[in-house]
C-alpha cells in the first residue's frame, strides 16, 4: 500500500527529505559519468575542471526532471546521465584525431590554465556537444511524431539484452584502470557496497523523527537499502583520509598507491567559487561530425527502449494506470529535449530515466510527482554551488573504480536480465544471444587495435565506421536486431508475447488515466476545444471527458501549483 499515490501532496518537509534521498540514490550514476568522459577529455590532472563538469550535469539533470514530470510522461521518474551515450562518446574520444597528446597524461607536465591545455579538452568537448545536440533531434522527432510504437514493434528482449549488457562490459577497461591505483582500497569500496547493499539491506536502524501525534520520537529507516553507494564512497573516501594524514599511503608520485591519497586535488575546493552558473555555450560553439552523430543516434535508440520500460515500471510502483500511448510519446520527446540541453549546456552526455529511483519508489512507497520535482530543484541547487562539484571531484581514483565495479556489473546483469521474456531453451535464442554479445566484445577490441584497417577511400565515412564498429552496444544490438527478425521463430519463443505484456499500453483513456497523465496548468481543458489536437500523437484523446468535472476549467490542483513554483 502506498502512503502517497502520484497526484498526491506529502509535508513539504517529507517532500524534501525524500526528494534528497532520491538525488543522493541517483548520485553514483550521475558523478560516474563525468569522471569517466575526463579520461577522453585529457582531463585526468585537471580537478577544477572536473567539478565544473559535475556541476553541469548536476543543473542539467535537475532541469531535465522538472521539465519531465512536468510536460512529459507526468509520472515521479527522475533523470539523470546516460551510460548508452558513454559507451559512443568514448568510442568517439578515441579516434586517432582525439588522442590525448602525451604531455596531458604526466600531472607534472599539465599547466591547467595554460591555453594549449584548455584548447586541447574544450574541442573535444564540442565535437561531443555537437554531435549530441544533432542525435537527439531524432529522439525529439520520434517522441513527438509517435514512432515509438512502430520501433518497439521490431525490438525484444534479443536486442535489449546484448545492447544493455554490453554497455557495462564495454566500461571494463576504465573500472580496471580506476580500480588499479590500489587494489586495496578498490576493494575494499566495492566489499563495503556489497555489504550495504546486499547483507544489510533488511536492517534499518532507528532515526529520530518529529510528528505532531507523536511528537519528539524514533522511527525505523532502511538507510543502507536506500543509501549504499553513498555510504560506502563516503567511508572509503574517510579512511583514505585517515591513510593519507598518517602517511600511511606513498607520497612520491611514481609509487604505487600514490592516487589513493586525499590531498592530490586539495587545491580543487579552494579554487572552486561558492556560486557557479552553468550556461549553454560555455566551452564554445558545439561543432558537428558525421561520424559521433550516428554513434550518438545508436545510443538514443538504446536510450528511449529503456526509458519505455521504465515508464511502465514507475506507473505501477507509483500507483499509477498504465501510461497511455500520448503520454509515452510525450516522455520520449520531453527526454529529447532534455538530451538537446545536456548538448548545449556541455556535460558531454544526455539525459534519460533513471532506473534506480523507479526501485526506489518501491522501497518508499511514496510515489508523489511533488518529491521528484524537489529531487529536481535540488539537484538545480546542487550544480549552481561550485563547492560541492568540487567536493565530488577529490574522491580517490581507487574509491570510484570500486564503485564502477559494482556499478558496471549490476548494469550487464540488468541487461542479461530481460532474458527472462525469451524462451531460453530454444538453440535459435542462445545462438543469436551468444553470437550477438562474442561480437559485440570481439569486433570493437580488433577495430581498437588496428585503427589503420578501414580505409574506404572516403574520411567521414572511415570516421563514422571507427565510431560505430568500436561501440560494442552498437555491434551486439545490431547483430540481435538483425537476427531476431530474421531468423524464423515464433512470437513466444522470441518473447515478444510476454515482453508485450509486461509493456502493455492501456489505450483506453479513463477519468483516471485523464488526472495522471494530462497536461497541468488547466492546458488540457484549453486545448479540448481544438478538435484537430486528437490526431497530434503527443496530445490526449478525448480530452473533455477525461476532466475532474468537480474542479472548474483552468483551475490547477495544489499539486500542480507546487510544481510551477518548482519549474
Amino acid at each position: 500500500k502506498l502512503a502517497y499515490c502520484v497526484t498526491d501532496v506529502p509535508p513539504w518537509y517529507l517532500s524534501i527529505l525524500l526528494g534528497t534521498q532520491h538525488c543522493l540514490t541517483a548520485f553514483g550514476g550521475i558523478i560516474a559519468i563525468p569522471l569517466i568522459l575526463s579520461q577522453g577529455l585529457c582531463l585526468q590532472h585537471d580537478g577544477l575542471t572536473q567539478s565544473y563538469l559535475i556541476s553541469t550535469i548536476f543543473f542539467v539533470s535537475g532541469l531535465c526532471t522538472l521539465l519531465q514530470v512536468t510536460f512529459g510522461i507526468r509520472l515521479p521518474i527522475l533523470q539523470g546521465g546516460t551510460f548508452t551515450l558513454l559507451a559512443p562518446s568514448m568510442a568517439m574520444l578515441s579516434m586517432p584525431e582525439f588522442t590525448c597528446p602525451a604531455w596531458t597524461q604526466n600531472a607534472s607536465s599539465v599547466n591547467t590554465s595554460s591555453t594549449e591545455f584548455i584548447e586541447v579538452w574544450q574541442s573535444r568537448m564540442r565535437a561531443l556537444q555537437g554531435s549530441i545536440i544533432v542525435g537527439s533531434l531524432f529522439q525529439v522527432f520520434v517522441g513527438f511524431s509517435g514512432l515509438i510504437g512502430l520501433f518497439m514493434r521490431f525490438i525484444g528482449p534479443l536486442t535489449i539484452a546484448p545492447t544493455i549488457a554490453l554497455i557495462g562490459l564495454s566500461l571494463f577497461d576504465s573500472a580496471g584502470s580506476s580500480a588499479g591505483n590500489h587494489w586495496g582500497i578498490s576493494s575494499m569500496t566495492t566489499a563495503l557496497i556489497i555489504l550495504f547493499s546486499q547483507y544489510l539491506r533488511h536492517i534499518a536502524m532507528p532515526f529520530p523523527t518529529y510528528s505532531k501525534d507523536k511528537k519528539l520520537h524514533t522511527s525505523r529507516v532502511y538507510i543502507f537499502q536506500i543509501l549504499p553507494v553513498l555510504l560506502g564512497i563516503t567511508v572509503s573516501w574517510l579512511i583514505c583520509y585517515i591513510l593519507t594524514a598518517y602517511n600511511v599511503l606513498p607520497a612520491e608520485p611514481g609509487q604505487y598507491g600514490y592516487l589513493a591519497r586525499t590531498d592530490l586535488k586539495g587545491d580543487v575546493i579552494s579554487q572552486a567559487p561558492w556560486f557557479t552558473f552553468p550556461y549553454p555555450g560555455q566551452w564554445g560553439k558545439p561543432t558537428v561530425s558525421l561520424a559521433g552523430v550516428v554513434g550518438i543516434l545508436a545510443g538514443v535508440i538504446s536510450s528511449m527502449i529503456e526509458s519505455v520500460g521504465d515508464y511502465h515500471a514507475c506507473a505501477r510502483l507509483s500507483g499509477a494506470p498504465p501510461p497511455p500511448r500520448h503520454a509515452i510519446n510525450r516522455g520520449i520527446g520531453i527526454e529529447g529535449i532534455g538530451c538537446l540541453l545536456a548538448g548545449a549546456w556541455g556535460t558531454g552526455n544526455g539525459t534519460t530515466s533513471y532506473s534506480e529511483n523507479v526501485g526506489a519508489l518501491g522501497i518508499t512507497k511514496v510515489g508523489s510527482r511533488v518529491v521528484i520535482v524537489a529531487s529536481g530543484l535540488f539537484m538545480v541547487a546542487m550544480g549552481i554551488l561550485g563547492k560541492m562539484g568540487a567536493v565530488f571531484a577529490t574522491i580517490p581514483s581507487p574509491v570510484i573504480g570500486g564503485m564502477f565495479m559494482v556499478m558496471f556489473g549490476v548494469i550487464c546483469a540488468a541487461g542479461v536480465s530481460n532474458l527472462q521474456y525469451a524462451d531460453m531453451n530454444s538453440s535459435r535464442n542462445i545462438f543469436i544471444f551468444g553470437f550477438s554479445m562474442f561480437s559485440g566484445l570481439v569486433i570493437p577490441n580488433w577495430i581498437l587495435k588496428n585503427p589503420k584497417a578501414i580505409a574506404t577511400g572516403v574520411v567521414e565515412f572511415d570516421q563514422m565506421l571507427q565510431v560505430l564498429l568500436t561501440t560494442s552496444m552498437f555491434v551486439g544490438g545490431f547483430f540481435g536486431f538483425v537476427l531476431d527478425n530474421t531468423v524464423p521463430g515464433s512470437k513466444q519463443e522470441r518473447g515478444i508475447l510476454a515482453w508485450n505484456k509486461a509493456h502493455e499500453d492501456d489505450s483506453c483513456e479513463t477519468l483516471e488515466t485523464g488526472q495522471v497523465y494530462n497536461l497541468p496548468f488547466g492546458l488540457s481543458s484549453y486545448l479540448s476545444s481544438l478538435s484537430w489536437l486528437r490526431y497530434v500523437p503527443f496530445c490526449p484523446p478525448g480530452l473533455s471527458s477525461s476532466l475532474d468535472p468537480k474542479q472548474p476549467l483552468g483551475t490547477p490542483d495544489p499539486g500542480q501549483i507546487m510544481i510551477g513554483v518548482g519549474l
